[in-house]
């Protein structure tokens, strides 16, 4: 009778053993989600103020018609991607993106009258606000997804979570690219 009760009490504490581990990757799922809700959020409101800047400076620097150009099929190719879900894929259109609005700001510095433009100045704060909360947003994302991977991966979890269906998730990085170190060059000095 005895090893009856103590059968029943190892099944028991089994169950509650996976209960647990289970409960605990569905709470680290549904952080993950959570955190990547908020970088699409970011992405959404980056995506929008992109065409309105592009205007503006449409108004002011008309021959600068590639760049403009660039920024647009740079944006497009964003929303398009980000209909996927698929971060690696993301990553690569945001930092093209990125990229394109980096040469659109540094033609804009080529004229005074848009730098001092109320609208333009107003549309760069949002943009570099936005900028930033995309990095927060990826990093803890990132945070996250580094947490649930982890504790995907750890014996017994590992065994519980692939048998009840738990996938990991990928990182939402930086294209190879970005991770360049950029060169630095100074002109030389002139001869005294």
């Amino acid at each position: 009778m005895v090893v009856v009760w103590v059968v029943i009490a190892v099944v028991v504490l089994a169950v509650l053993y996976v209960v647990y581990r289970f409960n605990r990757l569905v709470r680290l799922r549904t952080r993950t989600q959570e955190a990547w809700s908020d970088i699409d959020v970011e992405l959404r409101r980056r995506h929008d103020l992109i065409p309105n800047l592009v205007s503006t400076v449409q108004g002011y620097a008309a021959h600068e018609r590639q760049v403009l150009e660039n920024v647009t099929a740079a944006r497009t190719q964003a929303v398009n991607v980000a209909q996927t879900g698929d971060p690696r894929a993301m990553a690569g259109a945001e930092d093209a993106l990125t990229g394109a609005v980096r040469q659109l700001m540094a033609v804009a510095e080529n004229y005074p009258q848009l730098r001092a433009a109320e609208l333009f100045l107003n549309l760069q704060e949002q943009l570099t606000t936005t900028e930033d909360k995309v990095e927060f947003a990826r990093r803890f994302y990132n945070g996250n997804v580094r947490d649930f991977n982890t504790a995907l991966q750890r014996f017994p979890t590992n065994v519980i979570g692939n048998r009840l269906g738990f996938k990991p998730f990928t990182f939402f990085a930086a294209a190879e690219g970005d991770r360049a170190v950029p060169s630095v060059q100074f002109p030389s000095a002139a001869p005294s």
